[in-house]
């Protein structure tokens, strides 16, 4: 194989990997309330709020409000779909934590997988004070 048809080979595999994303793409249409606001603005206003403070669960570090994922779009209509049909704020979260896991809120409620979270800062500072007064009662 001359040195031309290598290139070309190389070439061609660089183009293929770089073109395997965009078949990543969805071809379905966004969910009905994904881009579109409640009619009320009190209702949107909940949902905003509430959008506000769930995780993308693609992007990780981005709220559902601010993610253009397609599972964030899905994630945006269903919460504007409940708050429309009269739902709480508070049943939706639960809803969703029940439905993804503590992970999808940013103020993950107290329950047994969150007991670390919220105990290690704590443990952390105990541990800290110990090993400091330790070591204080040591250069005396």
């Amino acid at each position: 194989m001359g040195e031309g048809a290598v290139r070309r080979a190389m070439v061609l595999a660089c183009a293929l990997l770089t073109a395997g994303p965009l078949a990543a793409d969805s071809n379905q249409p966004p969910s009905p309330y994904a881009y579109k606001q409640l009619e009320d603005p009190r209702q949107e206003a909940r949902a905003k709020a509430l959008m506000g403070e769930l995780r993308c669960l693609v992007c990780q570090g981005q709220s559902i409000a601010d993610s253009d994922a397609e599972l964030a779009g899905d994630m945006r209509s269903l919460v504007r779909e409940r708050i429309k049909a009269g739902e709480s704020p508070d049943q939706i979260r639960a809803w969703l934590i029940e439905r993804y896991g503590s992970w999808v809120s940013y103020a993950p409620v107290f329950g047994p997988e969150t007991l670390f979270l919220y105990a290690a800062p704590l443990l952390l500072l105990l541990v800290g004070g110990l090993l400091a007064a330790r070591r204080l009662k040591r250069s005396r």
